[in-house]
C-alpha cells in the first residue's frame, strides 16, 4: 500500500558535502623592471597631541541627572605647513548626552523620561611635530629675464661707421617655472578623552518639570540646565606624503647579513 506525502511534509533544504583538497603549484611573478621606482605613502611623522578644552553646555530642558555620555572625535583639518614642521589641527568632539528629565514627582519619588542631547565641541590648535622622514618639497625658483643683443643705426650727427650696440628693448623675454608638490595628509589612529563635568545651576530641593513649574520631590533631589566641561583629548595620528622611492633588489648576501644580525 503506497503512502502519499502531505503538502505540509518537511523537505530538506540544506545539502552538505565534504570537499576534496585541490592541488596547486607556485608561479614565478612577472617582473618588468629589476629595480623599479614606486610612488608610495611615506610616513613623515607619527604623533600624539594633547588638547585641553573648557566649555559650557546648556540643556533645552531641566535635567535631573546625566545617565551616559558618548564621545567621538572628528577632524576636519590636519595640515602640515611646509617647509616648517608646524601642524594645524581643527575639528570637534561630538558628544551624545543621555539624561533624565522629571515628569512627575512626590515626597518620596521622581518619575523621569530619558532624553538625549547631541552637541559639537569645537577645537583649533597648532603644534610642532617631530619629522622622522624628510618631506619632498621644492619651492618655485625666481623668475629670470634675459635679452638679446641688437645693433642699430645711429641718427644724423654720428659717423656712418658707428652703430648703437645695446639690448633689444622692443621685446620682453622671461624664464619662469611652477613647482607642484605632493600635499601631506593625515590618518587618524586613535583618540582618548579624560573628562570632568560639573553642574553650575543645580538647587537641591527644587525639581523643575518640562513646563517650568516645580514638581514635588524628595528634599535631596534637584534639577539643572548648565554644566561646565573640562576635557583633555589625546589624538594619535600619522602624517604622510606620497613620494617616489627606489625599491632595491636585495641580494642573497644582504638577506644572510640581516638574518645573522
Amino acid at each position: 500500500m503506497s503512502r502519499h506525502k502531505s503538502k505540509g511534509s518537511h523537505k530538506k533544504v540544506v545539502h552538505s558535502s565534504v570537499q576534496q583538497e585541490a592541488s596547486n603549484r607556485p608561479v614565478e611573478p612577472r617582473v618588468i623592471n629589476s629595480h623599479p621606482y614606486m610612488k608610495v605613502p611615506v610616513v613623515l611623522g607619527e604623533q600624539t597631541v594633547q588638547i585641553d578644552l573648557d566649555s559650557i553646555i546648556e540643556f533645552p530642558e531641566p535635567v535631573l541627572e546625566i545617565k551616559k555620555i558618548k564621545k567621538n572625535l572628528k577632524l576636519v583639518q590636519c595640515r602640515l605647513l611646509l617647509p616648517t614642521n608646524k601642524l594645524f589641527l581643527k575639528g570637534f568632539v561630538r558628544k551624545n548626552i543621555q539624561y533624565a528629565t522629571p515628569k512627575r514627582g512626590g515626597k518620596d519619588y521622581v518619575s523621569s523620561a530619558i532624553h538625549s542631547l547631541t552637541v559639537d565641541v569645537p577645537f583649533q590648535v597648532v603644534t610642532r611635530i617631530d619629522l622622522i622622514s624628510e618631506p619632498d618639497f621644492r619651492s618655485t625658483p625666481p623668475e629670470k629675464e634675459f635679452n638679446y643683443f641688437r645693433s642699430s643705426k645711429l641718427p644724423k650727427g654720428f659717423s656712418s661707421k658707428e652703430h648703437l650696440l645695446s639690448g633689444d628693448f622692443t621685446e620682453h623675454n622671461q624664464i619662469s617655472e611652477e613647482i607642484l608638490n605632493e600635499l601631506p595628509y593625515c590618518e587618524l589612529l586613535s583618540s582618548r578623552f579624560i573628562e570632568y563635568d560639573e553642574v553650575l545651576d543645580r538647587k537641591m530641593g527644587v525639581v523643575e518639570g518640562k513646563s517650568g513649574f516645580a514638581l514635588p520631590a524628595p528634599f535631596e533631589e534637584g534639577t539643572f540646565r548648565k554644566i561646565e566641561e573640562k576635557m583633555v583629548i589625546e589624538i594619535t595620528f600619522k602624517v604622510l606624503q606620497n613620494q617616489q622611492v627606489l625599491l632595491k633588489n636585495h641580494s642573497k648576501k644582504d638577506e644572510d647579513d640581516w638574518e645573522s644580525s
